[in-house]
């Protein structure tokens, strides 16, 4: 069983950063890929994007690439999502999942989930 705690949510004004962190319980983290899906209200789950067990491998879905940036440090059992140049579309609940197959899209099929964090880009 993997829990998967996220931190660093917040309000920000629309162009400021963000760094969120997703802490992993489990001492085998390195052999899962993480996730980073968002919900808005109103709204169903959304990719953002994805890094695969040794982090050498991410994919950001076109509405944040080149804004937002994947990481892990497998020492620390964290996954990092860095987000510039945020805007007001950007606000939603972040949350992070993990399985061990790499780059999938689909919510139901990661295996665990965080809680989720709230992050609020004002105009």
């Amino acid at each position: 069983q993997v829990q998967l705690v996220e931190s660093g949510g917040g309000l920000v004004q629309a162009g400021g950063s963000l760094r969120l962190s997703c802490a992993a319980s489990e001492r085998t983290f390195s052999n899962y890929a993480m996730g980073w899906f968002r919900q808005a209200a109103g709204k169903e789950r959304e990719f953002v994007g994805a890094i695969n067990w040794s982090g050498d491998r991410t994919y950001h879905t076109d509405s944040v690439k080149g804004r937002f940036t994947i990481s892990r440090d497998n020492a620390k059992n964290t996954v990092y999502l860095q987000m510039n140049s945020l805007k007001p579309e950007d606000t939603a609940v972040y949350y992070c999942a993990a399985d061990r197959a790499f780059l999938i899209v689909v919510p139901g099929e990661y295996d665990y989930w965080g809680q989720g964090t709230q992050v609020t880009v004002s105009s």
